[in-house]
């Protein structure tokens, strides 16, 4: 009997408790809330993904003022809060909701709703955050936090998800400044035993949801699936939703959002690439464009380059030319251009080497025009040493519609060009992992990298909005490329290339001695295709055309000391015999028409 009591209590306790901590149910609806202030690329970019996969989504803060303080340099972040806080009294009574609450500028999507609740529902929690392996922004608290044996053991506030009651009720106690840091906000919950009992709250720690990419960039590779790519940690076998390019691992999320999830694929190349093109031909005019040309070392072949912008295919009257000349020798190559196509350049500034403009001087003075004319619709910069072959160029690019693009180009057959797949962490060169199949062309599309050079094109809204108060060209102890690529991060542009199309190839001009009497003459080996097109007639294999109005006579080889002749040798075929010691010789005289000869002398 007392045994029977025994299992009868046991038996009524579990129940109870079953009843006191019921497990969550699959929720029924999702809302995906995000925070931002302004629409950039990130912004974007998050939002295409959004539209991919048919989430609902709530944007809260677009068109105000930041007041939350610089969060990529130190704490802040509380005005989303307080943002959220306000939103959620929509949602609060909503028991069947799930809320989601991400980044943008720095989050893409990889999945949709249905494997996101899935997930959430299999984590048997009111609330899941994001975690990381960094205890910010107050390190002291790393000890008070669970002991976590195989996974991320540190909240990450950038993105979480629980269902509406209970994500309201913690954002409710929101009750600082608005430059107060809200991570430190949803740490202090989280630790309060008491509180993350009472809101069931749990981390992800092995990245099921939520992948932030701090700390973790070796975890996470690429997953190459059918007609979609995922993002894998590697580290726990897992496919996270939500991949979060937090602190530092910006360009690893650019990367990875050159893939992720449709963007480019093995079965269908890239997918984004014709997504919010411009259309040219609904314009009454076409875009005013300044170019600006920069000759700041000898270059071979500059004649035919400065040739190539006479040749571009588009309107002249809406072209304006700028060109800074810092080489002596080629004074004599921009007076001979100017003097047959002034006419195509009205307005055109020269800017010569007696001014002793340094080359950081004249790309700002160059792109400061751009600034101060709201006019000037883009910014098209390029340097001596690009040989453009595509003459739509210009066209090519406005209609790409993005704020910095520039057009894929490598030496002949080369690996050297003029755009970087990824930086070492000293912010130099350092070989992507697609570096090579984008530069061989055996991966087309468009590419978000984080340094290009030589030739790109600028939206001028983006000189006069983002980039107006930026000194693009001049950092102390940088070189004015490495300076450009670094402003234009630093506040959140994508610079991108395409690879899309033939625009043409970098000249090398290593070796290019001026001191020859013709020193483009010299460049047969350094830049063969440029040689050739200069040197080489396009018609020249016709010299061995058959011709019936032209018959050759005489010619051949006589051997003095045996009185032996070779007359009239056949077309195309070789003639092999000893050298002079043996078979002295001489040639015949050709009677009639021209002959040509190859002579080779093989040494023993």
């Amino acid at each position: 009997m007392t045994a029977a009591r025994l299992i009868l209590t046991l038996i009524l306790g579990v129940v109870q408790l079953c009843r006191t901590e019921p497990r969550p149910g699959k929720p029924s609806e999702l809302l995906v809330i995000t925070a931002a202030t302004e629409v950039t690329d990130g912004y974007l970019r998050f939002m295409r993904t959004i539209r991919q996969f048919n989430y609902t989504v709530q944007v809260l803060g677009l068109g105000e003022e930041w007041k939350g303080g610089d969060v990529a340099r130190t704490v802040g972040g509380g005005q989303k809060v307080r943002w959220l806080k306000k939103e959620l009294e929509k949602h609060k009574d909503k028991q069947n909701t799930a809320i989601m609450f991400v980044d943008s500028y720095d989050v893409i999507l990889a999945s949709g709703p249905e494997e996101l609740l899935k997930k959430f529902s299999r984590f048997s929690h009111r609330v899941v955050f994001s975690a990381e392996g960094f205890c910010w922004p107050d390190q002291r608290l790393a000890s008070k936090y669970p002991v976590v044996h195989h996974g991320k053991r540190y909240l990450n506030s950038g993105g979480f998800i629980g269902y509406a009651p209970e994500v309201y009720a913690i954002v409710k106690q929101w009750k600082y400044k608005d430059d107060d840091d809200d991570q430190l906000f949803y740490t202090r919950i989280y630790l309060d035993k008491e509180q993350r009992r009472k809101f069931n709250i749990t981390l992800d720690h092995k990245s099921h949801i939520f992948q932030n990419l701090n700390g973790a960039i070796e975890e996470v590779v690429l997953k190459f699936e059918k007609s979609r790519v995922r993002a894998r940690n590697v580290a726990y076998d897992t496919l996270p939703v939500v991949i979060h390019g937090n602190g530092p691992t910006k360009l690893q999320l650019n990367y990875l959002g050159n893939y992720v999830p449709t963007a480019w694929t093995y079965e269908h190349g890239c997918g984004i690439c014709d997504d919010d093109l411009l259309d040219l031909s609904a314009l009454r005019c076409m875009p005013l464009v300044h170019i600006a040309v920069f000759i700041e070392q000898p270059t071979p072949f500059l004649e035919e380059f400065l040739e190539r912008l006479a040749t571009l295919s588009y309107p002249h009257t809406r072209l304006r030319l700028f060109i800074h000349n810092n080489v002596v020798y080629h004074e004599q190559h921009v007076e001979r251009f100017w003097t047959r196509h002034r006419s195509l350049f009205p307005g055109a500034r020269i800017v010569g080497p007696e001014e002793n403009l340094k080359q950081d001087q004249a790309r700002n003075m160059a792109v400061e025009a751009c600034k101060k004319d709201d006019s000037c619709d883009y910014f098209f910069s390029i340097d001596s040493d690009v040989a453009l072959i595509n003459p739509d160029i210009l066209r090519i690019l406005i209609e790409e519609n993005k704020s910095v693009i520039a057009p894929m180009l490598s030496r002949h057959g080369k690996l050297w060009s003029n755009f970087w797949g990824a930086l070492s962490p000293e912010g130099f060169y350092s070989r992507a992992e697609d570096y090579i199949d984008i530069v061989q062309s055996k991966r087309v599309g468009v590419w978000n990298v984080p340094y290009i050079t030589q030739v790109y094109l600028i939206r001028g809204e983006t000189l006069r909005s983002r980039l107006s108060a930026v000194s693009l060209y001049q950092q102390e102890g940088m070189d004015p490329d490495m300076s450009f690529c670094k402003s234009v991060r630093e506040q959140g542009i994508f610079m991108f290339v395409s690879n899309r199309d033939e625009f043409g190839r970098l000249v090398s001009s290593t070796n290019y001695n001026i001191s020859r009497l013709h020193p483009d003459m010299w460049q047969i080996f350094d830049n063969p295709v440029d040689w050739r097109e200069k040197y080489v007639h396009e018609n020249y294999s016709k010299i061995f055309d058959d011709d019936e109005n032209v018959v050759e006579q005489g010619g051949g080889c006589r051997f003095l000391r045996y009185d032996c002749k070779v007359e009239s040798p056949r077309k195309g075929w070789s003639f092999m015999h000893p050298g002079r010691l043996t078979h002295y010789h001489e040639g015949l005289p050709v009677t009639r028409g021209t002959r040509y000869i190859m002579v080779s002398f093989v040494d023993p």
